[in-house]
């Protein structure tokens, strides 16, 4: 860390300096490090000890803590002013934080139609050239991560509630880490902290910030997509959602949205006008859309022709090729054994 960062980071850590308090102070006495000054002794010591702490964490990670005022701050999150983290605690690729993004959230607890939705929203978004951000979560967030890096390298930005070395949930240790990899992890918390009650909504925030366009796939009552939702709205962001089941106590909420004016998302089409954004289909030559493997029989055919906009999960292959389940494993079997098809990180297949 610089000594202004170092600074920065010690005066967040200081007691009873919340994000407001920290713009506050900083505003007014100059810079953070002129505002750390003003604190007695053992209160400076004390944090300053602890922004060293930090300091090492994020370089055994590889990561960045960039403040406020640094020039490299992301200025999507700068528009929350003074609601804006004073430091960005960032780890991978931080030009995700530019050029087109949407944010795709949605329940923990959703259906698997919901799934699926986000998945193909989160893919066709990433081939057009978007970057996805969400938040991590089981459910919906972690579909959408899923398939914009089925879609394309690393296109997406996990916001975490927690330190960037902190998996939560657990069992999504590995998929945080393959973002970290390729994508971009991005906290307003220190490396070493972990989820409480409030730090989930804070995290919602800077989901909204991060992208112009929020769509909510599924979200029963009390879900914090309605958090996302409503910080969207309050930036002057776009919030859309997909129309759900009458009968799933997952979509009410994303339901209401729609009745109360939200853009609706009925299929990737919808999706890439709200983004302003071209399918990547459609920047393919005729000529590499029509092309077919050679001595592919009915139910291979139609596999095929069905994974032509990108990867998909086996249950929604099935659909889309319009075989039984029977005759799409056996094709894809075959289409398998001849290297035209493959499976990915995740348990879909896209060509090969």
């Amino acid at each position: 860390m610089t000594d202004a960062t170092l600074h920065a980071v010690a005066l967040r850590c200081a007691p009873g300096i919340g994000v407001r308090g920290w713009h506050a102070t900083v505003a007014e006495h100059g810079d953070a490090s002129a505002a750390l000054a003003t604190l007695t002794t053992p209160v400076r010591t004390t944090a300053l000890e602890s922004a060293q702490r930090i300091g090492d964490a994020l370089e055994r990670l590889n990561a960045l803590a960039i403040p406020f005022d640094d020039a490299r701050y992301p200025d999507r999150l700068r528009a929350l002013g003074h609601d804006a983290p004073p430091i960005a605690y960032v780890r991978g690729d931080t030009t995700r934080l530019d050029g087109p993004s949407v944010a795709i959230v949605g329940t923990r607890h959703a259906t698997a139609p919901g799934l699926r939705a986000a998945r193909r929203l989160a893919h066709a978004a990433a081939a057009a050239g978007a970057t996805v951000v969400s938040g991590l979560a089981r459910g919906i967030d972690a579909a959408a991560h899923e398939g914009a890096l089925d879609a394309r390298a690393g296109a997406t930005i996990a916001v975490l509630g927690t330190g960037l070395d902190v998996a939560y949930p657990a069992d999504h240790r590995t998929l945080q880490h393959r973002i970290a990899a390729e994508g971009l992890l991005l906290s307003e918390l220190p490396p070493g902290i972990r989820a409480t009650r409030g730090s989930f909504p804070d995290r919602n925030r800077l989901i909204a910030a991060l992208a112009p366009v929020t769509v909510v796939v599924e979200a029963g009552d009390g879900s914090g997509a309605l958090l996302t939702a409503a910080a969207a709205e309050r930036l002057g962001h776009e919030v859309a959602a997909v129309p759900g089941s009458l009968e799933s106590v997952s979509c009410r909420a994303s339901n209401r949205l729609l009745r109360d004016g939200a853009h609706v998302i009925t299929d990737e089409a919808d999706l890439l006008v709200l983004l302003r954004l071209h399918a990547a289909a459609a920047r393919a030559t005729q000529h590499e859309r029509d092309a077919v493997p050679p001595a592919l029989d009915d139910a291979e055919r139609a596999i095929w022709f069905a994974l032509d906009t990108g990867p998909l999960p086996l249950d929604e292959l099935v659909l889309r090729a319009g075989r039984t389940a029977d005759a799409c494993l056996a094709a894809v079997t075959t289409l398998e054994l001849r290297g035209l098809v493959r499976p990915t990180a995740f348990g879909s297949l896209e060509r090969a």
